[in-house]
C-alpha cells in the first residue's frame, strides 16, 4: 500500500467511525512528528507487592534475627528455591554477582587461570573473573538467540582454562547439551550464569541444574527480586559446602575440623531479603506464565513485520523466562531510520520502556584496558595478553549489539491488548519511516 492508498483507507475508516478527517490524519501520523500516540496508559508497575510482603517483613523485623544466623527466612527460601528447581543444594548470597564470585572462589580460581564467557552479558560476568585476577576469554555469540555460540567454545580452551560460564541471557537458554558435552570432554567445570533466567528450562529441567552450579540474581529489575540478592544451585554436595563456606568468610569446617578453603568473604543474604523473596516467590509462577503467553502472541505479530527479527530459541529450550523481550532491528526495512531514532519514535508512541540493550563490551575501554593493567602485565605474558586481545574480536556480538532492541519484562505483564499496541506502533513507524528520516 502506497501513501496515497493509505490516506484513502484512513479517510474511509474515519468516515465509517464518524471521526473528523483531521483527527484521523492526526492519529495516522507518528507521534514523533506531532501525531497522536498509539498508547497513553502507563505500563504495569514493578515490583508487585502486597500483604504477604508486609507480613513476612514484619515477622523478620520482630524476630530480632536480622542476619541469617538463627533466622528462618533465608533458610526457608533456600529450601523452596532448590525444591522448585529440582536441585539438591541452594546457597543464598547478597547478590547475583556475589553468587558468581563465590563459585569461582570455591573453585580456587586465581592468577594464571582462564575463564570462558560470552561478550553479550551484563558486565558483572566479566568483573567476577577479574576480581579473582583470572583471565576472561570471550567466545562470540549466536546473534539469532543472543546466546554464546557453543560451537566455538572448544577452540578457545587451553590447558589454563578452568571454567566455562555460559550466560542464559534475557531469560533465553544457550545450547546446554553442547556446552556440557564440551565441559565433560575437556574436564572443565560449567558454571551457569542464570541471573536473568528464573524458571527457564532446558529439556524440561530448570537452568542452574546443568553444570556444576548455576547462579541467579534477585536484583530489583529481575523477575524474582528482593532489591538485591542472589543464589547458587548445585547438585554436588562438596561444591555446595565449599560455596556455603566461601560466602561466610570460609569459616565453615568439615567433620574433621578442616576449613573448606583458604579464602572467603561476607556475601551472606539478610533475613529481610529472604522475607521479600519468600513473598515474591508466591507470585513467580503465575507471572512467568503470563509473560510466556504475551511473548508468544507478540512474537506472532512481530514476525509479520519486515525488518523485525524476533529472537529465536534452540530446540532444547522448553521454557523461556522472558526477563527481556528482544528482537533485532534492521533499518533498511525502515527507510534507513537509525535504531536510536526508531526507539525515540517508539517512546513517543507510548512504548516507552524500550532500550538498545548491552553495549559491545568487548570493544569498550573498560574491557580493553585490562591488557594494560599493571597487575595483569605482571601476572600474564605478552603472548597471553595478545590472546586476550584476539578473543575480544567478536564480530557477531558487534552486529547483535548494533541491532538489538528490547522491552523489559514488566511490559509483558499487562493484557494482550498491550501487545497489539506495541505491534501497531512499530507498523506505524515503518509506514512513516521516510518522513521521520527526513524530518
Amino acid at each position: 500500500m502506497n501513501r496515497r492508498q493509505f490516506l484513502a483507507a484512513s479517510a474511509a475508516v474515519s468516515a465509517s467511525l464518524n471521526l473528523p478527517r483531521s483527527l484521523a490524519a492526526e492519529s495516522a501520523r507518528p507521534a514523533l512528528l506531532g501525531g497522536r500516540p498509539v498508547r497513553t496508559a502507563d505500563w504495569p508497575s514493578w515490583p508487585v507487592c502486597g500483604d504477604v510482603e508486609d507480613r513476612l517483613l514484619l515477622e523478620a523485623l520482630r524476630s530480632r534475627k536480622w542476619n541469617r544466623y538463627g533466622g528462618k527466612q533465608v533458610k526457608a527460601f533456600e529450601k523452596a528455591f532448590a525444591t522448585r528447581a529440582g536441585a539438591k543444594h541452594c546457597v543464598a548470597t547478597n547478590s547475583g554477582t556475589s553468587a558468581l564470585f563465590t563459585c569461582l572462589g570455591a573453585l580456587d580460581i586465581g592468577p594464571g587461570d582462564e575463564v570462558i564467557l560470552p561478550p553479550f552479558t551484563f558486565i558483572a560476568t566479566f568483573n567476577i573473573i577479574t576480581l579473582h585476577y583470572a583471565l576472561p576469554i570471550y567466545v562470540d555469540v549466536d546473534p539469532e538467540t543472543s546466546q554464546i555460540d557453543a560451537r566455538q567454545i572448544e577452540a578457545a580452551i587451553t590447558p589454563n582454562t578452568k571454567v566455562i560460564i555460559p550466560v542464559q541471557i534475557g531469560g533465553n537458554v544457550c545450547d546446554m547439551d553442547q556446552v556440557c558435552a564440551i565441559g565433560k570432554k575437556r574436564g572443565v567445570p560449567v558454571i551457569e550464569d542464570a541471573c536473568q533466567s528464573h524458571l527457564a528450562e532446558w529439556r524440561g529441567r530448570m537452568v542452574g541444574n546443568w553444570g556444576l552450579a548455576g547462579c541467579f540474581s534477585f536484583q530489583a529489575s529481575k523477575n524474582l527480586n528482593c532489591g538485591d540478592g542472589g543464589a547458587i544451585l548445585t547438585n554436588d554436595p562438596d561444591f555446595g559446602y565449599r560455596c556455603e563456606s566461601f560466602q561466610d568468610q570460609s569459616r565453615k569446617k568439615g567433620p574433621k575440623g578442616v576449613a573448606a578453603g583458604v579464602r572467603g568473604a561476607n556475601l551472606r543474604m539478610t533475613e529481610f531479603q529472604g522475607a521479600i523473596l519468600n513473598a515474591q516467590f508466591t507470585r513467580l509462577e503465575e507471572q512467568s506464565k503470563h509473560r510466556e503467553e504475551n511473548a508468544a502472541y507478540l512474537s506472532g505479530l512481530l514476525r509479520e513485520i519486515p525488518g523485525i527479527l524476533v529472537q529465536k530459541q534452540y530446540a532444547g529450550c522448553t521454557r523461556n523466562a522472558w526477563h527481556v523481550y528482544a528482537f533485532r532491528y534492521q533499518k533498511e526495512h525502515f527507510a534507513g531510520l537509525p535504531r536510536d531514532r526508531f526507539m525515540a519514535a517508539l517512546k513517543k508512541e507510548g512504548i516507552d520502556d524500550v532500550a538498545g540493550g548491552y553495549t559491545a563490551w568487548n570493544k569498550e575501554a573498560y574491557v580493553s584496558q585490562l591488557a594494560q593493567n599493571r597487575h595483569y602485565r605482571r601476572l600474564y605474558s605478552k603472548e597471553t595478553l595478545e590472546r586476550f586481545e584476539r578473543h575480544r574480536q567478536c564480530p557477531q556480538n558487534d552486529r547483535l549489539c548494533a541491532e538489538n532492541v528490547r522491552f523489559t519484562q514488566t511490559m509483558l505483564l499487562g493484557p494482550r491488548s498491550d501487545m497489539d499496541q506495541i505491534a501497531e506502533a512499530i507498523r506505524k513507524i515503518q509506514r512513516h519511516a521516510g518522513e521521520i528520516v527526513n524530518a
